[in-house]
């Protein structure tokens, strides 16, 4: 089985955030530079559901884990 393919727009629906581009744009303005040694889901401007989302995406591997970490990457 193939794994899905999703979009920024789709992770931020997902954690409850504005997913346009500009929403999408300006949250990553706001929140970057993230240290290197804060792990994403540990960033303090999550709640604890969206957080645990992001941890749940990276560590069983799920079809999020790609955008995830291009959203870490986004954030750095």
């Amino acid at each position: 089985m193939e794994a899905a393919h999703h979009r920024f727009s789709e992770l931020f629906a997902q954690l409850g955030l504005p997913d346009d581009d500009a929403s999408i744009g300006r949250f990553i303005h706001a929140h970057r530079p993230l240290p290197p040694d804060v792990l994403l889901a540990q960033a303090p401007f999550w709640t604890p559901a969206q957080a645990a989302l992001l941890n749940d995406g990276v560590g069983r591997d799920a079809d999020w884990a790609e955008v995830i970490d291009q959203l870490n990457l986004a954030l750095r």
